[in-house]
């Protein structure tokens, strides 16, 4: 990813940069509208008297009633948000509040209401009324009260977005959203594309390597994977990056390594590290355990004896089996890069096994035996059983499915946990038996 493109992340996941867009924009026009009222007032007054025909004191008096409240509301928007952060961040996750951050809704009623207080004031110091200058913006104050008929509109639908956004479908769509969109960036080919024309245990690696430190503390949060291919290329040297995506970074560990004894000097060094961007907090844009770890967060805490919340485990489970079936067709990355017949450059690239054991194995732990929660990880591993050929793929959900059974049989004695532990046995052995009579898994599949 570009700087340019982590800059505009940034911008985009702030909470200040779309309301400062509007307050700009809204003092743009406060200009415009009154250096055009030299032009069209006169004729404005006289066609529509009722509607342009308000004299300078009424026109004060409405634009400062209508800056005093806006921004009055604009603190009561803010308030309600903060209150909305709490409760998020109290009920399901603290991970969860980039999302509430990012949300274009809020962005826009924030700014809406703070930029039609800056618009009044604008207008409102170009009024004059008197004997010697008599100026009145009729086209700009009614752009005011115009203003604030859209702005008492907008915090209706922030009322009710708000309800909205803090149920737990609402947050666990917008991270699925993410993630898919993460999935489908970083793993784009389906099962069944060729597979690499170099066999992988062919290539010998260097046995002497030079290291390049991180100069800070950090999350890798994006790895420009073409302009590290295209740097070892230009040295003429194996690049091997010893941190991936969501990696948390310590100050003077080893992000990447060199091959041969060759000091590497500090401007390659200093290349080298703005490839691999570090930030505070982990993103999901090349970073799809980020998202499977949001949800497994919200289900563990929705399991937990404070909150007892199988309903919104049982969600998050139907959401990540979504996910899970989603991985399933695709092919995981190559972590040997090359330049025609010769090894450039080794990343560390996620599988299937440790994003499906992220996503189910934690909730099975903390599942304490819920029949219920248990048995929509059987029904998503079912789902996924039905969509994945791949042998490798399929013992991954078999081990799975194993765990499910073995925390049934320590659940209390009950005829749903009876039948459910069953019903996972069977499925375990119908995932084993296939992937034990595949010869091979499918063509241009990775392991899991």
């Amino acid at each position: 990813m570009s700087t340019f493109g982590r800059l505009w992340l940034w911008l985009r996941n702030s909470l200040w940069f779309v309301p400062t867009l509007i307050v700009v924009g809204s003092m743009i026009a406060a200009l415009v509208l009154v250096d055009s009222s030299g032009y069209v007032d006169d004729d404005l007054v006289k066609h529509w008297p009722r509607v342009f025909g308000a004299g300078a004191d009424g026109s004060r008096e409405m634009l400062a009633a209508i800056a005093t409240s806006m921004i009055t509301v604009a603190g009561v928007v803010f308030s309600i948000t903060i209150v909305a952060l709490s409760l998020a961040s109290t009920q399901y996750s603290p991970r969860v509040l980039r999302n509430f951050m990012r949300d274009r809704p809020t962005q826009v009623v924030l700014g809406a209401f703070v930029g039609s207080y800056a618009y009044c004031l604008l207008v409102l110091r170009t009024v004059r009324g008197g004997d010697d200058l008599i100026f009145i913006p009729a086209l700009a104050v009614l752009g005011a009260m115009v203003y604030a008929f859209v702005a008492i509109a907008l915090l209706i639908y922030f009322i009710h977005h708000v309800a909205q956004s803090i149920q737990a479908s609402a947050i666990l769509g917008r991270i699925f959203d993410d993630a898919s969109a993460s999935v489908d960036d970083m793993f784009p080919e389906t099962v069944g594309a060729p597979a690499a024309e170099q066999a992988q245990g062919s290539i010998s690696l260097p046995r002497i390597w030079s290291a390049v430190t991180a100069q800070r503390n950090g999350y890798v949060t994006a790895v420009a994977g073409k302009p590290l291919l295209e740097l070892a290329v230009e040295c003429g040297r194996v690049l091997r990056l010893r941190v991936g995506t969501g990696d948390f970074v310590l100050e003077g560990s080893v992000l990447a390594e060199l091959e041969g004894s060759a000091e590497v000097s500090p401007e390659l060094a200093a290349r080298l590290r703005k490839l691999v961007a570090l930030g505070r907090q982990r993103t999901p844009e090349q970073d799809p355990a980020f998202g499977i770890q949001q949800m497994v967060d919200i289900a563990v805490k929705a399991l937990s004896p404070g909150i007892n919340d199988p309903t919104t485990a049982c969600m998050c489970l139907d959401q990540l089996g979504a996910l899970v079936v989603r991985l399933s067709g695709r092919r995981m990355p190559d972590a040997r890069r090359m330049e025609g017949d010769r090894l450039r450059l080794i990343l560390p690239v996620p599988d299937f096994r440790s994003l499906a054991d992220l996503a189910f194995v934690a909730i099975i732990y903390h599942s304490r035996g819920d029949v219920q929660v248990l048995c929509r990880v059987l029904n998503q591993l079912d789902a996924a059983e039905a969509r994945i050929t791949d042998a490798r793929r399929r013992r991954v959900l078999s081990r799975i499915a194993a765990a499910v059974v073995r925390k049934l049989g320590g659940a209390e004695r009950s005829v749903e946990a009876v039948l459910a532990r069953r019903r996972g046995q069977r499925l375990v052995q119908k995932l084993r038996g296939s992937a034990s009579n595949a010869s091979a898994p499918a063509h241009g599949a990775q392991p899991g």
